[in-house]
Order: structure tokens, then sequence, then C-alpha cells
């Protein structure tokens, strides 16, 4: 399954159970948030399996770009469903994320049954100005590939600045860029053309199962009543889920709170979880206080070194505000942390499997139309302006974490530095670069 196949010769469509095993596997390495996923699934699914080409996958990507939610497990999901039916992007976009959540709870468990400890403390310090440095390098990854000319750079700019000074929500920015996109698409298209942000292959890796010229299968065509059903299904479940939260604990009961908040949080919000995470934290540290903002960036330290997407930090912030709530009481805590943590992911990413399921067969219908690629790459590049903001946000509460007027952290300054060379220079794997400067946080905390 994973041998390379020759530029010439013909792939063969692979089974439902041989996508299955290949969507568990993606669900325990799928590191280096959303641009290292997306890598991983552009090298496996379009250069070694050939199960789809590269203008099907960019094409599919540029729609899971535009959408609130991780776009690396919608994108998962989308290429699941278009080989295998409705039960293929479930079990692709389900696969994405459960092993992250199983690895997120333990860890939940430890940080707080043993963040106190000096060791463990110290590994989070290390962590910290690590996963600043991985934002950095996020935002250079997508930007080096999705801002191929002026128009796109300024639109990044402007975005950035529209968050970072003028503190436009983020809904907003998207949707002046991608108006933008539109206006750019039909005066300049050649700089508007160019795709989903991600890079394209300079030579056809060879024939795909699922090529350009592939018909749309009868599944994925577009009908009113297909929309209407997939529509009527989703908001029947979130309806019946938090239906039955609200008359077993109440409207105002931390839980039922969480189901409403994340959903808000799901639909409100663009760009994956480098443009989620501020929302996320003004809701659950400032507004509810489910945790602190020290436990908040914690979080992000933990949601680096797992699998699946990085907007998986949610289910993290649902844990920790399920123990310290001591929801079932106080001899319970693992209980309510696990709970919440499922509740959190639950409404989390119910609308990304409704949004695929539901605007995936429109999308199919729009190969190579400008007027509806132009748009979406506007947003691309109003994405990078949005990733370099976060960057921003966390380098200031890791290395001033009470505040400018207070003391300057200047080993994590070092780690930090010290990371990002590591991936600039040296390109090193995520997982390394976490892993030493945890070591290094821990080595500092153990001889002050």
């Amino acid at each position: 399954m994973n041998q390379e196949l020759s530029a010439d010769s013909a792939p063969i469509a692979p089974t439902f159970w041989q996508a299955f095993l290949y969507w568990l596997k993606l669900g325990f390495i799928s590191f280096g948030g959303p641009a290292g996923q997306i890598a991983i699934m552009h090298e496996d699914l379009v250069v070694r399996k050939r199960w789809i080409s590269e203008t099907r996958y960019l094409h599919a990507l540029n729609y899971c770009m535009v959408l609130p939610g991780p776009e690396a497990q919608q994108l998962a999901t989308y290429i699941g469903w278009l080989m295998h039916r409705t039960w293929g992007g479930i079990v692709a976009g389900g696969l994405f994320v459960l092993p992250s959540l199983f690895i997120l709870i333990g860890l939940s468990w430890v940080y707080m049954a043993f963040g106190h400890i000096p060791a463990v403390a110290g590994m989070l310090y290390g962590i910290k100005p690590a996963v600043t440095a991985i934002v950095v390098s996020a935002a250079y990854r997508i930007g080096s590939r999705a801002l191929k000319n002026n128009h796109l750079r300024v639109i990044a700019l402007l975005a950035f600045v529209a968050i970072f000074s003028w503190n436009l929500p983020f809904p907003l920015i998207v949707l002046i860029a991608g108006i933008t996109g539109y206006l750019g698409g039909r005066f300049v298209p050649d700089k508007f053309a160019v795709g989903g942000g991600h890079g394209k292959s300079a030579q056809s890796a060879g024939p795909a199962v699922i090529d350009d010229s592939t018909p749309t299968p009868a599944h994925a065509m577009f009908t009113w009543s297909g929309f209407t059903r997939v529509l009527i299904v989703g908001l029947g479940l979130w309806a019946a889920a938090i239906g039955w939260l609200t008359a077993l604990y109440g409207w105002d009961a931390t839980l039922t709170q969480m189901a409403w908040f994340f959903t808000k949080a799901a639909l409100l919000t663009f760009g994956g979880a480098y443009a989620v995470l501020p929302y996320v934290y003004q809701g659950a540290v400032e507004h509810y206080q489910w945790l602190s903002p020290a436990q908040m960036i914690d979080g992000l330290a933990l949601g680096e070194t797992t699998p699946g997407p990085l907007i998986m930090v949610v289910s993290y912030v649902g844990f920790v505000g399920g123990w310290t709530h001591a929801l079932f009481g106080t001899d319970s805590l693992l209980l309510a942390g696990t709970v919440a943590a499922t509740v959190v992911t639950f409404f989390t990413f119910l609308p990304s499997f409704v949004f695929i399921f539901m605007g995936a067969p429109f999308i199919e219908s729009t190969h190579g139309n400008l007027k509806f690629t132009a748009p979406l790459t506007g947003i691309t590049a109003a994405v990078v302006g949005v990733i370099v903001n976060l960057a921003v946000f966390f380098a200031y509460h890791v290395l001033w974490p009470a505040g400018l007027g207070d003391r300057f952290e200047w080993p994590a300054a070092l780690i930090g530095l010290a990371a990002a060379f590591a991936i600039f220079k040296y390109k090193v794997g995520v997982i390394q670069v976490v892993v030493a400067s945890a070591i290094a946080g821990m080595a500092w905390q153990l001889f002050q």
C-alpha cells in the first residue's frame, strides 16, 4: 500500500477497508499542524498512492480553507467521501480526530494531576516557546506557497493589520478577502488563479484514481434533496445532543454552556486552528473562566505534541474545565474531564462533517471555474496574515507572561530561537523540536 508507483503505471482504486487502514494510520502520524498534515496527505494521496490528482486535491483544499473549522480534517473527510461515499467521509474525518482525543485526555490527566511537579512544569516551560516557533514556521510555509504575487501579499498584510491593530472579527476579514478575490478574479485574473496556496508540483505525479478528467461520481453530484437531507440530519443531531444536555443539567450548566460555546466557535471562526485559538482563549479563559491563561498556553504546548488537528486543544480546554469545576464531585475528576472533553469535541467537529457532506457536491461541479476559485485564493492569503497575528499573540504570552512591564523570560526566548533555527535552517521535524525544547526547559527548571 505504501509503495510509490511509477509515473506511467495506472493506480488501483483502494477498497473501503484499504482506505480505512490508511486513515487509521494517518490519525496517529498526522503531526505538524495543518500545514504539516496537508503536506503528509499530499505526499501520500497525490504523489505515492495517486488516489487523487494534484488539481482535484487543491480544488478540495480550497473549499476546506474557506470553511470554519480544521481544514486538514475537513480535507480528509472530503477525499474519503469522494472515494467511498458518506461512510468513507465519516471514517476519514473521524479517525483523523479520535486518536488525538484519547491521547489528549491522557495528557490532560497527567497535566492536572502532576503538572505541579518541577520536572513536568519545566518541560512545559520549554515546549511553549517551541510552539511559537512552530506557528511562525507554519506562517512561513503557507505564505511562501500562497503569496505568489504582490496582490496576495497586500491582502495578507492588510489582514494582519485588521486583526492585530483594529481587532476586526475574523469572519469579517474572510468576507472582505473573499470579495477582494472575486473582484481580482474578474479584473486581474492571472493574479488570482494560483490555486489553494499549498503549492503545485512542477510536474504531474502520473494518472490518479480520481484524475483531472475523472467524471464526478454519482454520489457526489449536487442535488437540492441531498443538500436538504444533510442539513436536516446535521441540525437534528446537534439539537438532540444539546437538548439532552439541557434537559439533564440545565441551560446554565457547564457542559451545556461548553456545547453552546464550541458550537459558535465551530461556526463563527475560519482558517483552522491558528485562527480559532484567539477566539477560544477569549471565551474559555476570559469569559467563562474554565481555565487560566497559563493553563491555556500549556494546552497549546500539549496540542503540538499530539497527532491530529491542533484545534484538538479544545478537548484539553473541556477536560480542564470539567476537572476544575468538579462536574460530578471531587471524587470523579477524571470522569468529569473526560466527559467534558468528549462533549466539546463532538460539538466542535459536527459542523465540519455537515459542511463537507452538504457543500462538497456543489464544489465538485466548479472545477476550473475562476469565479469560484479566485475568492478562495484571496481568503487563503488573508489566513496567512491571521497566522502571523497568532504567532505574535503566542510570543507575547510566552516571553512576557505577566505583561510587558514585568520580567522578560530570556531562557524561553533562547529556547524559542533555537527551535526556530532548527526548523528553518536544518528542517528538523516538529516532534524532535518539541522533545528537545522540553528537555531544555526541564533542565532549566531543575538547575535554577
